[in-house]
């Protein structure tokens, strides 16, 4: 049976690739400007101070824009991968269930019996008021 079209999971990535694309070319535009200035030679002054700092600070910004936008996509892939599976556990349980031919087979999911934690006076479909849960609790406590 061929697999059913699912629906793409969100993926993380325009906004965060075009920001590591800015700071891409801005980091370029630094290391270059940077580089023209030392070919010139020249003392160092605040000109060629400012240019290496812009070189690695959108460089460092750069690499971490980069990590940041992997690791969105990592777990973007993992949580999709995680509901997929979650999804064929309860599909595969309910199939299970259902196709069971010995009922001893699928485990039933706990209930408590007619006859437990029921007041005497109140028949099997009726609620419980926040009073009367409060009475019986309270009394066991007082012993």
């Amino acid at each position: 049976m061929a697999e059913p079209d699912r629906p793409v999971p969100h993926r993380p990535g325009a906004i965060s690739l075009f920001f590591v694309a800015k700071a891409g070319v801005f980091a370029l535009g630094f290391w270059i400007w940077l580089l023209v200035l030392a070919v010139l030679g020249g003392p160092a002054t605040g000109v060629h101070l400012i240019a290496a700092t812009g070189a690695i600070t959108t460089t460092l910004a750069g690499v971490i824009l980069g990590a940041r936008m992997a690791l969105q996509r990592n777990a973007a892939v993992r949580h999709a991968e995680l509901k997929r599976l979650l999804v064929d556990i309860s599909w595969n349980a309910f199939a299970a269930a259902g196709n069971a031919d010995d009922p001893a087979k699928v485990v039933p999911f706990p209930a408590a019996s007619p006859e437990t934690d029921r007041s005497t006076n109140r028949r099997l479909g009726e609620r419980v008021t926040a009073f009367e849960r409060g009475e019986r609790n309270r009394g066991d406590r007082r012993r």
